[in-house]
């Protein structure tokens, strides 16, 4: 009888989405409970999350936005940055830290990122000042803290704004104080795959009340009145504009989500630990780089679990490893391509891939694994069995 080859077993007969939220039934309760009261837009339950995560930062304000993305650039016009000017961004992270200088009107200048931390190097920054250097953002990539000892000195010294993006890093602290409180103002996303969600959400903090009054109204079409009191039952309010302003509110729909998600923050993050815990001690004598060690004296969010392929010991690219995980029914990310290797940012800015070499390398090598407090024991192996048995096909 002829031999019938059989296919190759997946690990996986259902797909892990990569990133996928933990939504309970609280929240579940809560969207229905808005959707019957006939109040669905910026309202109360907005007004009740920026308390409680104003409360859980320690910050004076807190201003519910639609995006992180929204934050970013609402923070950029309420410190002043204008046409003309220069931010800094790191060249490791997502295009919406950059675009969000461009949409104020101002240059990004990208800087090289640290190869082991993958986070913006200060020694960069310092030599990338210049006399139309306003501000710098820094993002906490992963959600491993930035030495913001360092970049708030330079920044103190150079007299610079400083931005903290927090979208990985609603959990993080440094030295004691939580991120998003060391700079002039700290960007969230609530985004689906973030620690918590709202689906799509952001958050913008300071202590600054020019700043969060700025914040407010622009996120608003300009409008010096929320559009919920004017609608309350305390009697019609006439709204004056006094910005061309936006549309980034977040909703009383989104918000009743958070409300029921941010109780749980550290419940998530210790399983997201035991996870990465898990990946550490299976993936130790790999061909693969895994994550640095925390630095002494912070706290790592653990919003994403990536690891680096050594290529020097493999046969595949990491595209390559990326197709294969996806075969095996794994869903994967890659936290970034740096940007200076997208056509944009090349095309309207010069940027050359040389440029950012540590940025460029690990850009070349980064892959995120599921981390989400949603994945049951029998996932996490999953993901560990479809990597080794990835690596050791392919293994120089």
């Amino acid at each position: 009888m002829p031999h019938i080859h059989m296919a190759a077993q997946k690990i996986r007969k259902k797909f892990l989405v990569f990133g996928s939220p933990l939504i309970e039934q609280p929240e579940i309760n809560e969207v229905v409970r808005t959707l019957k009261s006939g109040w669905v837009g910026t309202g109360p339950k907005v007004q009740r999350f920026e308390e409680m995560f104003r409360a859980y930062k320690g910050t004076r304000y807190a201003m519910a936005l639609n995006s992180c993305t929204a934050a970013l650039h609402l923070s950029m016009l309420a410190v002043g940055i204008k046409d003309g000017d220069e931010v800094i961004v790191p060249a490791m992270t997502f295009a919406a830290t950059a675009n969000s200088v461009i949409h104020a009107g101002a240059r990004p200048v990208f800087v090289d990122c640290d190869k082991e931390t993958m986070n913006i190097s200060p020694e960069a920054v310092l030599k990338k000042i210049t006399p139309k250097t306003k501000a710098i953002i820094v993002v906490h990539l992963t959600g491993r803290p930035c030495n913001m000892q360092a970049i708030m000195a330079i920044a103190k010294r150079r007299r610079l704004k400083v931005i903290e993006d927090c979208a990985h890093a609603i959990e993080s602290e440094y030295h004691g104080e939580k991120a998003g409180t060391f700079g002039d103002l700290g960007a969230f996303s609530f985004y689906v795959t973030k620690n918590i969600t709202t689906v799509e959400g952001g958050m913008a903090i300071t202590n600054n009340e020019t700043y969060a009054d700025k914040i407010k109204t622009l996120a608003l079409h300009g409008m010096n009145k929320d559009a919920w009191k004017r609608f309350s039952d305390t009697g019609y309010k006439h709204y004056q504009v006094v910005y061309s302003g936006f549309k980034y509110n977040m909703t009383d729909l989104q918000a009743a989500i958070g409300i029921h998600q941010l109780p749980r923050i550290e419940k998530y993050w210790r399983r997201r630990g035991e996870i990465w815990e898990r990946y550490n001690q299976a993936f130790m004598e790999l061909p693969v780089f895994i994550p640095a060690p925390n630095e002494p004296n912070t706290r790592h969010s653990r919003h994403l679990y990536t690891l680096l392929l050594d290529l020097n010991k493999l046969k595949i690219t990491r595209d390559q490893f990326l197709n294969q995980m996806t075969k095996e029914n794994i869903g994967i990310g890659v936290h970034y391509i740096a940007l200076h290797l997208h056509p944009y940012y090349k095309k309207r800015f010069g940027y050359k891939p040389g440029d950012f070499p540590n940025a460029r390398w690990i850009s070349q090598r980064t892959v995120s694994l599921p981390l989400s407090p949603k994945l049951k024991a029998a996932d996490v192996e999953d993901v560990i069995r479809a990597v080794k048995k990835i690596l050791a096909k392919h293994r120089k």
